[in-house]
C-alpha cells in the first residue's frame, strides 16, 4: 500500500500505459521490505530468480536472461530528436513519429497475461537539487527488483517528485516491455524533446533499466545541457592523504577496463601505513553542477552498483566482492552444487557438478566460458566496506580531478596532466580505447570513445564537447584533468601492476592538485608534447626496473604522430560542429609533435 499521492500527471499517464499495454493487473511500488520479499517470491515461482544458498549468500539470488539478450543492443539504440542533425553521427536516429508509430503498435497489447509494474524512483539522493525522477512502467519483476536496488525506488519518489521545485509534472516517462525478447523486435528509444524512454523486447540491464544509462547518461546529458549541468559517464572516489587533505576524483573510462575496480580500490599496504585512505562515491556515473565556491560538485544518482561480474576476485576488488555477499542478484554466472557462484577470474577455483550461465552442466575441457563474459551482479551501495560518509549529502561532493583513461596496450603513458580545461576536453574528446563483452560485437578492436561516452551521449556529440568547453567558462575553480592508462604491455606483459596500486598514480595527481609540483616535489613532472608526465612515483615495495619505468612513461614521437593523424580523421567526422577550440589543441599538438 502507497503511503504518498501519486501526481495527477502521473496517474493520468499511468492509466494511458495501462489501455495500450492491456496488462492484467497492475501493482504500483511502494520499496518497502515486504514488498520486495513478495516480489521475489514470485519472481522465484515463475522461474525468473533462482535462489542462492541463503547461509552463504543471505537475501541473493541468481537469473539467466535469454542467450541472444546479454548486452547492450547499442545498433537498436535510438535517439528520437526531432532532427538527424540534432542526433549526430554517433547516434542511431529516428524519426519521433515513427518511432512512435511503430512501438505504439508493438507495445499494443503486450503485457496481456502480466503484470504491469509501476516503478517510481529518484536518480541522486533524495531531496537533492541534482535529482531526477523518473517512473518506469515495465512488465519484467527482474526489472522492478534490479531497481529497487540501483535507485531510491517507491514511495520516496512521489514524495520528491509532490516537493520539488519544478513541479510534480517534471519527471522521465520509461516504458519497458519484455515483448518476445526477439533480437527482430528489440528497440531502444530515447525522446530527449519529451523526457522519455520507450524500450521493447529486451531484459538486460542496460536496455531495460530505464534509470540506468538510458535516463542517467542518454536522457540526463539532453537536460544537463539545457539547464547548465553535465551527465558523466564517470566514477567519483575520495582520497585523504596522510596529511588529512581530502580531495574527490572522477574517472571516464569505458566499460569492462576497470572502472570499477578503480572506484572501490584498496590501498597497497605502503600506502596504508603512510596514513593513505579511499572511498568510494559511485562506481559508474557522475552528475556534476558548477558550486558557489567556482568548483564541479558531483553527486553519484544511483544507489546501486551493477558489476561486471569475470575478473572480479578478492584479488582484484575485495570490496565488491564484499558488497554483494547479501541481498544482491547474479545475472548469466555459473551455479556450483553448493548454491553459491562462479565465474572466470574468481579468487575461488571452479569445481566439479557446475551448471553454466545457460543452466546446462559446464566442463572445463569444452572451451566454453562456464559464466557470461559480460555476466553481472547487482548490490546496494550501502553494503560496500568502503562506501564514503557523504556519498547521499544532497550538495554532492567538490572535484579536484578528472581522468580519463583506456585499454591501449601502446602509445599512451601510465598517467600524463592536460595543460588546461579546454586541453583536457581534448584528451577526452580524441579518447580511444580497445572494446570489451559490455556491448555487443567485436572484442579487443581500438575505438574512439569520447569521455567514455560513445553509447551514451544523447544528443550530437560535436555540441557535447561545446558543452565541455562552455561548463568550463563558467567554473572559475576547474578540476584538473588527466591521462591515465593502466594496460601498457611490454613484450606480451603488463608493465603496471594496477589494482591498489593505482593509488601510486593519483598520489602525484593529489599533489599536483594541492600545487606541489615544484623540481623534486612529490608532484613534480616532466614537460612532454602531449602534457606533463609524472617525474617519479612512491614505487616502495613494488619491483619496477628503471626500464620498465622509462617505459611506462615514454612517449614516442612516431606512435604520437599516427595518433594524431588518426584523431584528425576522427574530428573530421563532426564536420563544423567539432568546436575551433579543439581543432586549435590538435594544431598545437602536431606541432609539438613536430
Amino acid at each position: 500500500m502507497i503511503s504518498a499521492a501519486i501526481p495527477a500527471a502521473a496517474q493520468r499517464w499511468i492509466d494511458e500505459i495501462r489501455a495500450l499495454c492491456q496488462p492484467d493487473s497492475v501493482h504500483v511500488c511502494d520499496g518497502s521490505e515486504a514488498e520486495r520479499a513478495a516480489l521475489t517470491a514470485k519472481a522465484v515461482a515463475d522461474g525468473v530468480l533462482i535462489p542462492l544458498n541463503q547461509e552463504k549468500l543471505p537475501g541473493c539470488y541468481l537469473h539467466r536472461s535469454d542467450p541472444g539478450d546479454v548486452a547492450r543492443t547499442e545498433h537498436l539504440t535510438f535517439i528520437c530528436s526531432p532532427d538527424k542533425d540534432s542526433a549526430g553521427p554517433t547516434n542511431n536516429w529516428w524519426s519521433p513519429d515513427e518511432a512512435k508509430s511503430k512501438l505504439t503498435g508493438m507495445f499494443q497489447g503486450a503485457m496481456k497475461g502480466r503484470t504491469l509494474y509501476v516503478v517510481p524512483f529518484v536518480m541522486g539522493p533524495v531531496g537533492s537539487p541534482f535529482s531526477k525522477v523518473g517512473i518506469e512502467l515495465t512488465d519484467s519483476v527482474y526489472v522492478a527488483l534490479n531497481m529497487r536496488i540501483m535507485t531510491r525506488m517507491g514511495d520516496q519518489a512521489w514524495r520528491h517528485l509532490n516537493a520539488q521545485a519544478s513541479g510534480p509534472d517534471d519527471f522521465t516517462r520509461c516504458l519497458h516491455s519484455l515483448g518476445d525478447l526477439s533480437p527482430d523486435r528489440r528497440y531502444i528509444c530515447h525522446f530527449p524533446q519529451d523526457n522519455a524512454i520507450w524500450s521493447i523486447g529486451s531484459g538486460y540491464g542496460g536496455n531495460a533499466l530505464l534509470g540506468k544509462k538510458c535516463l542517467a547518461l542518454r536522457i540526463a546529458s539532453a537536460l544537463g545541457r539545457e539547464e547548465g549541468w553535465m551527465a558523466e559517464h564517470m566514477l567519483i572516489l575520495g582520497i585523504e592523504n596522510p596529511k588529512g587533505e581530502k580531495h574527490y576524483v572522477c574517472g571516464a573510462f569505458p566499460s569492462a577496463c576497470g572502472k570499477t575496480n578503480l572506484a572501490m580500490l584498496i590501498p597497497p599496504a605502503a600506502l596504508i601505513e603512510k596514513g593513505w585512505k579511499v572511498w568510494t562515491v559511485g562506481d559508474d556515473i557522475a552528475w556534476l553542477r558548477p558550486g558557489p565556491d567556482g568548483r564541479l560538485w558531483a553527486v553519484n544518482p544511483e544507489a546501486g552498483f551493477f558489476g561486471v561480474a569475470p575478473g572480479t576476485s578478492n584479488k582484484t576488488n575485495a570490496n565488491a566482492i564484499a558488497s554483494a555477499t547479501r541481498d544482491s542478484i547474479f545475472t548469466n554466472v555459473a551455479l556450483k552444487p553448493d548454491g553459491t557462484v562462479w565465474w572466470e577470474g574468481h579468487h575461488e577455483p571452479p569445481v566439479p557438478g557446475m551448471l553454466d550461465w545457460r543452466g546446462r552442466p559446464w566442463d572445463p575441457a569444452s572451451g566454453e566460458k562456464a559464466a557470461q563474459p559480460n555476466s553481472r551482479f547487482t548490490a546496494p551501495a550501502s553494503q560496500c566496506p568502503c562506501i564514503a560518509p557523504e556519498w547521499q549529502d544532497p550538495a554532492g561532493v567538490p572535484i579536484s580531478a578528472v581522468l580519463f583513461g583506456a585499454r591501449r596496450p601502446r602509445t599512451v603513458p601510465l598517467c600524463y596532466e592536460a595543460r588546461s580545461w579546454q586541453h583536457g576536453t581534448f584528451l577526452g574528446a580524441t579518447l580511444a580505447s580497445e572494446t570489451t563483452a559490455a556491448a555487443t560485437g567485436a572484442v579487443g578492436v581500438l575505438r574512439r570513445d569520447p569521455m567514455a561516452m560513445l553509447p551514451f551521449c544523447g544528443y550530437h556529440m560535436g555540441d557535447y564537447f561545446a558543452h565541455w568547453l562552455n561548463m568550463g567558462q563558467k567554473i572559475s575553480r576547474p578540476p584538473r584533468v588527466f591521462g591515465v592508462n593502466w594496460f601498457r604491455l611490454s613484450e606480451g606483459r603488463f608493465l603496471w601492476p594496477g589494482y591498489g596500486d593505482n593509488l601510486r598514480v593519483l598520489e602525484w595527481i593529489i599533489e599536483r592538485c594541492e600545487g606541489r609540483t615544484g623540481d623534486g616535489g612529490p608532484g613534480a613532472g616532466i614537460d612532454s608534447p602531449i602534457g606533463t608526465l609524472p617525474a617519479a612515483l612512491d614505487l616502495e615495495g613494488l619491483s619496477i626496473s628503471a626500464e620498465d619505468w622509462q617505459a611506462l612513461i615514454r612517449v614516442d614521437a612516431d606512435e604520437w604522430r599516427a595518433e594524431a593523424a588518426a584523431q584528425a580523421e576522427w574530428m573530421a567526422g563532426f564536420g563544423d560542429r567539432m568546436p575551433a577550440a579543439l581543432r586549435a589543441e590538435h594544431a598545437e599538438l602536431v606541432a609539438r609533435l613536430g
